[in-house]
């Protein structure tokens, strides 16, 4: 996939220099110099890249850590520009968490940063390559990129691979599992309770999973059309098909030919929603509903939470996201 969200800029790449030079000003998580436990009140001053990350990080870290996310509510975080001082902020951090192939200024900057305790969730599960799926046949923007995941100790990159992977539960369980661990090891102190909140948060992915595969087992149709291509590994855990009108960015504009492919795709597999998120436009959604008559849906990507998203948090918006898929698949 050619992704251009996923080419840095020089002038982020210039910013990220320039901007690692500043002192970092006060936040709501209070960066302070020191290791890991310097943060406010002497907790584990953790920097997260967007929600799906920060979640994480305030459900395993609990009162233990301090959480900021670089991405404020309501933000488009693939296409986030960071200032100097939140620039200056990461390199005052005890511990980044960040997912690597989503947000090139976050990329560039984390790579500046130098904080010990950095974890890429992507380095903590498999990832994979989704396309619009025509026909059963997956096409790919870039086919040429394959997914180089390789083992630990290996050099290891995933350029072309989809990122969404906290949209699996399953993967995101195993993702939760390797920030627990390193928070453990970042901040021994209190490692059993890190154990304890990763053991509670993965007991509550796991439900989410058996509530995904019960669900979705009888539909009267496996296809869904959606604006945004988040939707890949999800698709593949539950046997689904997500045909992407625009492909992984969600600002995209279709081409004719791909639009031509979905009124195809939409008759033949008899599905009746074409689904948007709350973060980008639902222009498109909207006007291809109507060509094709079907009615139209939120089914969140949860890269941010706002006043608008369908639950208070993870668990919650994902509940939505199944009784928004339930209904267009015509589940028995």
């Amino acid at each position: 996939m050619n992704i251009r969200r996923l080419i840095p800029t020089a002038a982020v790449s210039g910013a990220v220099v320039l901007g690692l030079t500043a002192l970092s000003a006060c936040s709501s998580s209070d960066a302070a110099e020191g290791g890991s436990g310097s943060g406010s009140g002497g907790k584990v001053d953790v920097v997260a890249s967007f929600y799906p990350m920060q979640f994480l990080a305030e459900e395993i870290g609990g009162s233990h850590v301090s959480v900021t996310s670089l991405t404020k509510p309501g933000v488009e975080p693939h296409d986030l520009e960071l200032s100097p001082q939140q620039i200056g902020e990461l390199g005052e951090a005890d511990y980044l968490l960040y997912l690597k192939g989503i947000q090139p200024a976050v990329d560039d900057a984390v790579a500046q940063a130098g904080v010990k305790n950095t974890v890429d969730a992507a380095e903590l599960t498999t990832l994979e390559n989704h396309g619009a799926e025509v026909d059963g046949h997956a096409h790919e923007e870039g086919e040429e990129h394959a997914d180089e995941h390789t083992h630990e100790g290996e050099e290891h990159t995933h350029e072309g691979a989809d990122p969404h992977i906290w949209l699996d539960p399953v993967k995101y369980a195993e993702v939760a599992e390797g920030v627990g661990k390193s928070l453990e090891k970042a901040d021994p102190d209190h490692a059993a309770d890190y154990r304890k909140n990763t053991d509670t948060l993965v007991e509550k992915l796991n439900g989410l999973d058996k509530a995904y595969e019960a669900g979705l087992k009888n539909t009267a149709t496996k296809t869904f059309i959606t604006t945004h291509s988040a939707f890949g590994y999800l698709a593949e855990r539950y046997g689904l098909t997500q045909q992407g009108i625009a492909g992984i960015d969600p600002e995209a504009e279709p081409s004719p030919a791909r639009i031509d492919e979905i009124h195809s795709v939409a008759g033949k597999s008899k599905a009746t929603t074409v689904f948007f998120e709350t973060l980008a436009s639902d222009r498109t959604a909207k006007t291809l509903a109507k060509d094709l008559d079907l009615k139209t849906d939120v089914l969140d990507p949860l890269e941010g939470i706002t006043d608008k998203s369908a639950g208070a948090d993870y668990i919650e918006v994902m509940e939505s996201n199944l009784t928004a898929l339930q209904k267009a698949l015509g589940a028995k």
